[in-house]
């Protein structure tokens, strides 16, 4: 039974996380989880997971949810802030911590939980492009266990050979990244000026959480997934190409020295990387339906519109230039979502 700690159990991806969960109920148990300001479906969580913590962004959000949870005769302990989420991502009692919070406010705690020498399921790729060096030392020193959630990365992760490592990469020539395009990958230039926050965030493919949908539109995540990359896979910019795939079916591909192209397929649900990295090295199921490859019926791939997209350009520089340059890309892209 693992004991599983879900970091930004209220976004899309904590609440994949927990459908998984609720499959597979003789093999996980909820820990504790983090909610950041959505109380009420917080507490909703706590009382169908009965979890012993459950935590919020600050004290105020903390006693709102108490309050909810003694109306529901909830026990969970609520606690607050970043030192609430450092509790609960290395507490001993805890096996799996799902970093599932967007942005740089996840760093802090996912980084606590690799130096606790947990199995840490990463979903929240700022950690690696803001820290990168930091980060892998510390997987490196505690003997943590690092699985990517990020579709591509995952379908990296599958592909790659066995014993892959920064001392054996096992014939690997470079990785092609997938990308959507997103919504504007053929709207005319000349209306981009006009687009609104919620046409960005209505992603034709994947359904995700508002800061990621915007991140997709301008391509920054993908240029984001590019650094990320380069740090779980000891690969360098240059070896890893970002290739448009508008159906989102492959979700990434390894290229061999052989000349061997592996892909991974399967319909665009989070579900599918989710439960991967849980039973990692065993497979479960998912509640994905399987992928209709007749039906499917065709693979489109193109190269990425650097003038449609220069956000990805910039990570593509940022990536390569290493030391602060993708902390301060990320950073400032933080703030430009945020506005």
């Amino acid at each position: 039974m693992q004991k599983l700690t879900i970091l930004g159990a209220t976004g899309s991806i904590g609440v994949s996380t927990l459908d998984v969960v609720a499959r597979h109920p003789d093999r996980f148990q909820i820990y504790a989880l983090s909610g950041h300001s959505r109380v009420v479906e917080l507490a909703e969580q706590c009382k169908k997971f009965k979890p012993r913590y459950a935590v919020v962004a600050d004290q105020a959000r903390a006693q709102q949810l108490q309050a909810l949870l003694v109306e529901g005769h909830s026990d969970t302990c609520v606690l607050y802030g970043v030192e609430g989420l450092c509790q609960i991502a290395t507490a001993p009692d805890v096996d799996t911590v799902m970093a599932a919070i967007v942005g740089a406010a996840g760093l802090l705690p996912t980084l606590e939980a690799a130096r606790a020498g947990k199995k840490v399921l990463l979903a929240n790729k700022e950690a690696l492009v803001m820290a990168g060096s930091l980060f892998m030392d510390a997987v490196r020193e505690a003997g943590a266990t690092l699985l990517p959630i990020d579709s591509e990365h995952n379908a990296i992760f599958q592909c790659l050979p066995q014993g892959y490592g920064p001392n054996h990469h096992g014939g690997v020539q470079k990785i092609l990244l997938t990308a959507s395009g997103g919504p504007f990958r053929t709207a005319p230039l000349d209306t981009l000026d006009a687009i609104t926050p919620e046409q960005a965030c209505a992603h034709p493919n994947w359904d995700m959480g508002r800061k990621i949908s915007v991140d997709s539109a301008t391509m920054m995540n993908k240029g984001l997934e590019l650094i990320e990359a380069c740090w779980l896979f000891d690969l360098s910019p240059d070896q890893i190409e970002v290739v448009i795939h508008s159906q989102s079916v492959i979700h990434s591909m390894v290229e061999y020295v052989d000349g061997s192209v592996l892909a991974q397929l399967g319909n665009p649900d989070m579900r599918t990387p989710i439960a991967h990295a849980m039973a990692w090295p065993e497979r479960i199921s998912s509640g994905v339906a399987s992928l209709d490859i007749i039906g499917t019926a065709r693979l489109d791939f193109e190269a990425p519109d650097l003038k449609r997209f220069p956000c990805l350009g910039l990570a593509m520089d940022a990536a390569r230039l290493g030391g602060s340059a993708p902390t301060l890309l990320n950073a400032a892209n933080e703030v430009a979502v945020e506005a």
